[in-house]
């Protein structure tokens, strides 16, 4: 089945609906297929080299975000599905203002390419997104308020991971599916059906050479995993890629745990609320894991804006519940000897 199929197929479940989200999957799928298009013959294009330009979070720009970035806003502001887009590459909203646009229940928030520090090594990168249903008034342009809603108002998010092999995967309430690209057809099919990441797992993914800037919450249950394994060796193994949608992506389907904390140089967290955590808590809560920021569910956090940064801790229900116990110990702890 491909996802123009299985798009169909759940939209007829709903009489009433105007189409418009479906539209929008279909749409993202495509630029989805052109970005792997240009991936894929890298050797010929040159995509994966560097410039000196820098984004609003002061990081190198690839031609490759560039050329994702530009891919998604035309793709996004031609289907008359999106009343306007937040894209981790600009520094402000873009607003679709014209007619067809504005009278889009929908807007979109995406990371064109996450990963893209790791592209010249040709590792996995991908893209992420997330769409919110507006605020404000069908008919009129769309405006910040629709874009600054808590993870928790999100009807659908995704990611599509540029690998091996090239995969959709998103979630609306209704569950996970995933689709693979077949080249040889130009078409994604569905070959993940109904994604559940497993209650527990046995690998942990972080980046260890941070650990002595972590928080000893942090340290404490990585060290428990450890000390696990003197016991039982090799029951916990430790598997870090360094591109969150491929790390992100091998937890959801076999279980574990990502942690990326705050540290001394990054207080608030390093990774965007908007285009990066929000989108895979939702991903994970709906296929059964769970996300936090170590004190409260990712989805739960009311943004102020729209580059916002985070802690993020998410995988299966089980391994997540576990840290959030050693956070609510220490905290206890902390309130006595105060």
């Amino acid at each position: 089945m491909t996802l123009d199929e299985f798009r169909l197929s759940e939209l007829r479940l709903y009489p009433n609906a105007t189409g418009e989200l479906s539209n929008l999957l279909r749409e993202i799928g495509l630029a989805a297929k052109r970005i792997y298009s240009v991936i894929s013959r890298n050797g010929e294009t040159g995509i994966l080299s560097s410039t000196n330009i820098r984004n609003t979070s002061g990081e190198i720009v690839k031609p490759l975000d560039q050329y994702a970035n530009e891919e998604l806003l035309t793709v996004l502001k031609h289907s008359l599905s999106c009343a306007g887009v937040a894209s981790e590459e600009e520094e402000n909203i873009l607003v679709f203002d014209n007619k067809a646009n504005n009278n889009s229940q929908y807007v979109v928030m995406f990371d064109p390419i996450d990963g893209s520090s790791n592209s010249n090594n040709c590792m996995t990168v991908g893209t992420i997104f997330g769409i919110y249903r507006r605020c404000t008034k069908t008919g009129t342009p769309c405006s910040i308020k629709d874009f600054l809603q808590p993870g928790r108002h999100l009807v659908a998010a995704g990611y599509i991971i540029y690998g091996v092999s090239t995969m959709m995967v998103y979630a609306t309430k209704r569950g996970v599916n995933g689709f693979t690209l077949d080249p040889a057809i130009g078409e994604f099919c569905l070959s993940h059906p109904k994604i559940c990441c497993p209650d527990v797992g046995r690998i942990y993914s972080v980046n260890e050479s941070n650990i002595l800037n972590f928080g000893v919450t942090v340290r404490q249950y990585i060290e428990s995993m450890q000390q696990y394994n003197v016991a039982y060796p090799g029951f916990f193994t430790a598997r870090y890629v360094g591109s969150m949608v491929a790390d992100l992506h091998r937890t959801l389907l076999e279980g574990g745990i990502f942690l990326y904390p705050a540290t001394e140089d990054h207080q608030d967290g390093k990774l965007r609320l908007m285009y990066e955590c929000n989108p895979f808590a939702f991903i994970f809560e709906v296929a059964g894991g769970m996300a936090i920021d170590g004190c409260r569910e990712i989805l739960s956090i009311i943004p102020a804006r729209v580059h916002q940064r985070t802690p993020l801790f998410i995988g299966s229900r089980d391994m997540v519940t576990q840290l959030s116990y050693f956070v609510k110990y220490e905290n206890r702890a902390g309130s006595r000897r105060s």
